[in-house]
């Protein structure tokens, strides 16, 4: 009789080896609430207060917010990528809060009372058109090829910067209450990225591409 204990061989097995191997953990919990998505769940909370701050005319305390939005914007994606806390939702969400917040932003800021230098509504129009655009054409094709993941394009990177700068560069000079005539000039710079990225974005879409994930 084998009293060796080795398994498959006829003795009985060592305890050790006898334990079931441990299971993974479920991917769920802890990757959703990593320390990068919880700072981009606040960018998303902090957009109806910034909105709620404009509204009320309290513009100080709406520019803290807006400051406190754009560090959490840094800070998710520098810990996800030194934390090693990158995760598909994560990739997803943080545009989503940029577009949430930046969707708040222009509507407060074009249309909200007591402003001496509003963000013109053409601007805001088309920077809402845009994303508008860029939501039916992807969903159309998701529908018709089969679900389909469209990351974040650089020129859609650097568009986003200069959204987030037109509404930041507005806010402060009605916050202070200054001329800056350097602001018409970003106004436009703004428009012609955001009109060049929405067709680049259409173009990805409509060549099946998905653009280079983060």
């Amino acid at each position: 009789m084998d009293t060796t204990g080795e398994p498959g061989r006829g003795g009985a097995a060592a305890p050790d080896d006898a334990a079931p191997p441990p299971e993974p953990r479920p991917a769920g919990s802890s990757q959703v609430l990593t320390l990068a998505n919880q700072l981009t769940f606040l960018r998303m909370a902090l957009a109806p207060t910034f909105l709620a701050l404009v509204l009320g005319q309290r513009l100080g305390w709406a520019a803290a917010a807006f400051v406190l939005a754009g560090i959490t914007d840094l800070l998710d994606g520098l810990i996800a990528r030194l934390g090693k806390q990158q995760t598909l939702l994560g990739a997803m969400l943080d545009p989503i809060a940029d577009k949430i917040l930046l969707a708040s932003a222009f509507v407060a800021l074009t249309w909200g009372p007591g402003l001496r230098h509003p963000i013109p509504p053409w601007l805001t129009v088309i920077v809402l058109s845009r994303d508008a655009i860029i939501v039916v054409t992807v969903s159309a094709i998701n529908l018709t090829f089969g679900r389909r993941m469209f990351f974040p394009s650089r020129l859609g990177k650097v568009c986003t910067f200069f959204q987030l700068l037109t509404a930041g560069v507005a806010l402060l000079v009605d916050a202070v209450d200054v001329d800056l005539p350097a602001l018409d000039v970003l106004f436009h710079v703004t428009l012609v990225l955001t009109v060049a990225s929405a067709l680049h974005y259409v173009y990805l879409a409509t060549t099946r591409r998905s653009g280079q994930a983060p």
